[in-house]
């Protein structure tokens, strides 16, 4: 009975190291897990202005392009209205011509 004693009371300090050992390892693993969350969080951190510059670039590369296409239609749209009063500034002085010949007979 002795020895049955014994051995229980090994086995119950082997458990208490094991246990104790346990710990300490649990607590190495969620020292370690929040170290590597607080570099991942300085990493993201550092991509920002990387981030913000690309966006900011990508941003001003698509307003330049809009611009450019604003002002091809404004310079096809002007070229047309200048066609157009070209074609008509004949038949608006034959119409002033005629108008004042009506004019002159009456």
């Amino acid at each position: 009975m002795e020895d049955t004693l014994k051995r229980l009371l090994t086995v119950e300090i082997e458990a208490e190291q094991l246990v104790s050992k346990m710990q300490i390892e649990r607590e190495q693993i969620i020292q370690k897990a929040l170290q590597d969350a607080h570099q991942a969080e300085q990493q993201f951190k550092a991509t920002i202005p990387d981030l913000k510059a690309s966006f900011l670039q990508k941003a001003e590369e698509r307003a330049n392009q809009t611009i450019a296409e604003l002002n091809k239609r404004y310079e096809e749209r002007k070229e047309r209205l200048r066609n157009l009063a070209e074609e008509n500034q004949q038949k608006a002085l034959d119409a002033a011509v005629h108008l004042l010949l009506e004019i002159g007979k009456g």
